[in-house]
C-alpha cells in the first residue's frame, strides 16, 4: 500500500502554471533571434572545450591556432562565447578574416563573456543553444573538455547517427586525451552491439591543426557547404 501523500492539483498555483505557459513564448524568442542573427555566418565550424583550461595551457594556444586557420580559410567560427578553449576559438577566429561568434549560456558560475565575438548571442536555455550549435555547424573541432564538452560530442554524435542532421566532419583534437574514450567505444560499445563498427567513422581523431582543416575541406570536396533540401527539411526537426 502506497501512502505517499499527493499533492491536490488545486494546490498547484494558479501562477505558476501562467508562468510555465508564457515561458514557452522566451524559448520562441531565443530560437527566433539567434536564428535570424546567424543567418549569414555559412560556412560555419562549431569548437569546443573546457572552460577552464588556462591562456598559457597549450590546447588553450592549440584552439586559438586552429580558429585562425579556419578564419583565414573562409570559415565563420561558432564557439560558446565564455572563457578557455572558448575564449580561444573566438580570439582565434576575431583575429582572422571571418566572423567570431559567441553563443553565451547564462550560468551560476564559470560563464563571462569573453570580448572576442564579432556577432554575440545570448541564451538562458541550454537546449536552445545546443540546436544552434548543430544548425549552422559545417563542422565540428572537439577539444579537451568536461562534461559540457561531451555533451555536446555526443549530442551531434546522435544527431549525425540518426540521420536528424546532415553529415558532418566530428573532429577530436587531442589524442592523448581522447584515446581511452576511443578505446572504449571499441571495446565496449562495438562488443556490446549498442552502436554499429561503421559509427566510428562518424569521428576523426585529429592533432595537427593544419590536418583539421584539410579534413573539412576533404569532407566537401563531392559536396557543397551549404544543405540541400531534403537535409535543411530534416534539421528543421532537430
Amino acid at each position: 500500500m502506497n501512502n505517499t501523500p499527493k499533492l491536490p492539483l488545486s494546490d498547484i498555483p494558479a501562477a505558476w502554471d501562467a508562468k510555465e505557459a508564457w515561458r514557452v513564448f522566451g524559448i520562441m524568442s531565443e530560437f527566433v533571434s539567434a536564428t535570424d542573427r546567424l543567418a549569414q555566418i555559412h560556412p560555419a565550424v562549431s569548437i569546443f572545450g573546457s572552460a577552464r583550461t588556462r591562456p598559457d595551457q597549450p590546447y588553450y594556444k592549440l584552439a586559438e591556432e586552429i580558429a585562425r586557420l579556419l578564419s583565414d580559410a573562409g570559415f565563420s567560427v561558432i564557439s560558446g562565447g565564455g572563457p578557455g578553449i572558448m575564449e580561444a576559438a573566438n580570439k582565434g577566429a576575431f583575429y582572422g578574416k571571418s566572423p567570431s561568434v559567441g553563443l553565451n549560456i547564462q550560468l551560476p558560475h564559470e560563464q563571462s563573456n569573453n570580448p572576442y565575438q564579432n556577432i554575440s548571442q545570448s541564451f538562458q536555455h541550454f537546449f536552445a543553444r545546443k540546436v544552434m550549435f548543430v544548425k549552422f555547424a559545417n563542422a565540428y573541432v572537439v577539444m579537451p573538455g568536461g562534461f559540457g564538452t561531451l555533451d555536446e560530442l555526443m549530442e551531434a554524435l546522435t544527431l549525425v547517427q540518426t540521420g536528424k542532421t546532415r553529415r558532418i566532419p566530428i573532429i577530436l583534437v587531442g589524442s592523448k586525451f581522447w584515446g581511452g574514450m576511443i578505446e572504449w567505444f571499441k571495446t565496449a560499445l562495438i562488443e556490446e552491439k549498442v552502436i554499429h563498427p561503421e559509427d566510428m567513422e562518424l569521428i576523426q581523431l585529429i592533432d595537427e591543426p593544419q590536418e583539421v582543416v584539410r579534413a573539412i575541406f576533404k569532407h566537401y570536396e563531392t559536396a557543397g557547404f551549404e544543405p540541400t533540401e531534403a537535409e535543411r527539411e530534416r534539421q528543421l526537426y532537430l
